[in-house]
């Protein structure tokens, strides 16, 4: 590199401004098919575990309660997916879909790693079962 070439670099540098973003501080929208969290919707789910079965990331676990009742818990571990959306396209009711708007889910430890997501009193009887013993690993769905 020739040095006449270097410092014109230099000099054209002082007058304009940096194209880096400055990324935490200044955020752009991100675009509307970005893959993100898995949010799930206890009320439409008939316990079909169709997005269990189809996980080819094991990220998911249905927990079934009491199935004539409609009493489920879904157990998500976003740092097992791949967000590759099979979930979402084989759920037959629409209960599952990924936030385009919750991507960013780096963090400094594992505790948000596990998702629960259903109704209170499901996952109060989900974590009595697990803590008696009556509910196994095994016998999530």
């Amino acid at each position: 590199m020739k040095v006449g070439t270097m410092l014109q670099d230099i000099v054209t540098s002082l007058f304009h401004r940096p194209v880096t973003e400055q990324y935490p501080f200044e955020k752009r929208p991100a675009p509307p098919r970005t893959r993100g969290m898995l949010h799930w919707d206890p009320e439409k789910c008939t316990g079909c575990c169709l997005c269990n079965k189809d996980c080819p990331a094991n990220a998911i676990k249905l927990i079934t309660i009491d199935k004539k009742a409609k009493q489920f818990v879904l157990r998500y571990h976003p740092d097992h997916c791949t967000f590759c959306g099979q979930c979402v396209e084989s759920c037959r009711f629409g209960c599952i879909e990924m936030s385009s708007e919750e991507w960013e889910l780096a963090a400094t430890n594992k505790e948000p790693f596990t998702v629960t997501y259903g109704r209170d009193e499901d996952i109060k009887t989900m974590l009595a079962k697990l803590a008696s013993g009556d509910l196994e690993p095994a016998d999530e769905s």
